[in-house]
C-alpha cells in the first residue's frame, strides 16, 4: 500500500460507531496528523536528498581541486568571505578541462598526447592500466558506441528467476568459438548499489531486450524495484501474491 500526499485532505472515515464514539475524535485527529507528516515526507524527501547528495558531490570536488591548488591561486584566498562559498573548486575544474581538450585538439596537442602514450606504454604496470581505462573512456564517451545502452532480461541465477541485465557489447570471438555460438556481453548490477555486479557472457538467444531505457533499468535497480518504468507504473497496484494466486486458479 502507498500513500498518496492529496490523502492528507481526505476526510477520515468512522466505523459503525460514529464520530461519537469513545476516543474516536482523538483517533480521526492522529490519523490526520499522520496524514500531513507523511505527505510533508513524501514532499521533502525527494529534494532534501537530491540537494545533499549534490552538496556531498560539490564539496568532494572542492575538496580534490583546492587540495592541488597553491594558496596564491586559490580563488577563496582574494574573496575574503565569512563563510564557504560551494562549487569554486567544481568550476576551476571544469575550466581547466576545457582547457586541456582545447589544446588536445590542436596538432601541437596531439603531438604531446602521442609523446605522453609513448612513455606511458614503456612503462611495464602503468600500461596495462592506461590501456585499460583509455578504453573503457573512449567507448562510454564516443558518440557512436552502443554499449550500455539496452536493457535485458536474462535468467539468473537459476532457472526461472530472472533479472536486469545492461548489454555492454558483443563477446570476444574466442569466448564465441569456445561457446559454438554467439555470445553477448551482459553486465548484471548489484541492488541498490548499480556500480557493482557481474559480467556475463550470455548465449544470445537467451538474451530478451526491453523496451525501456537504460535510465529506467538503473532506476528499476536502485529502488529495489520499487519505482517502475513509465509505462509500467500507470497499472493498478495490485499484490504479486495475489497476482500469482489468480492465474493459478
Amino acid at each position: 500500500m502507498t500513500f498518496d500526499p492529496h490523502d492528507a485532505d481526505r476526510p477520515v472515515l468512522h466505523g459503525p460507531g460514529g464520530p461519537a464514539g469513545h476516543g474516536s475524535g482523538g483517533h480521526g485527529f492522529g490519523a490526520r496528523l499522520r496524514n500531513y507528516f507523511l505527505a510533508g515526507i513524501l514532499t521533502i524527501a525527494p529534494v532534501g536528498l537530491t540537494l545533499y547528495i549534490a552538496w556531498l558531490f560539490i564539496t568532494w570536488v572542492d575538496a580534490r581541486v583546492f587540495s592541488l591548488v597553491p594558496p596564491e591561486y586559490n580563488p577563496q584566498t582574494y574573496l575574503h568571505m565569512p563563510f564557504y562559498v560551494p562549487g569554486i573548486g567544481l568550476i576551476m575544474a571544469l575550466v581547466v578541462v576545457t582547457l586541456i581538450g582545447a589544446v588536445t585538439a590542436g596538432l601541437l596537442g596531439r603531438l604531446m598526447r602521442q609523446l605522453m602514450e609513448a612513455v606511458l606504454n614503456r612503462l611495464p604496470i602503468i600500461r596495462s592500466v592506461y590501456t585499460v581505462i583509455k578504453q573503457v573512456t573512449e567507448t562510454v564517451l564516443a558518440n557512436n558506441a552502443a554499449a550500455f545502452r539496452e536493457c535485458a532480461l536474462i535468467e539468473y541465477p537459476r532457472k526461472g528467476s530472472w533479472t536486469v541485465g545492461f548489454i555492454t557489447g558483443r563477446s570476444y570471438r574466442e569466448f564465441e568459438a569456445l561457446a559454438g555460438e554467439e555470445l553477448v556481453n551482459v553486465f548484471v548490477p548489484t541492488t541498490p548499489n548499480p556500480t557493482s555486479g557481474f559480467l556475463m557472457f550470455i548465449p544470445k538467444r537467451e538474451v530478451h531486450i526491453l523496451k525501456i531505457s537504460v535510465e529506467d533499468g538503473i532506476k528499476l535497480v536502485v529502488s529495489l524495484g520499487l519505482v517502475l518504468p513509465s509505462d509500467s507504473a500507470t497499472q493498478p497496484e495490485r499484490s504479486v501474491l495475489t497476482t500469482a494466486s489468480r492465474s493459478n486458479k
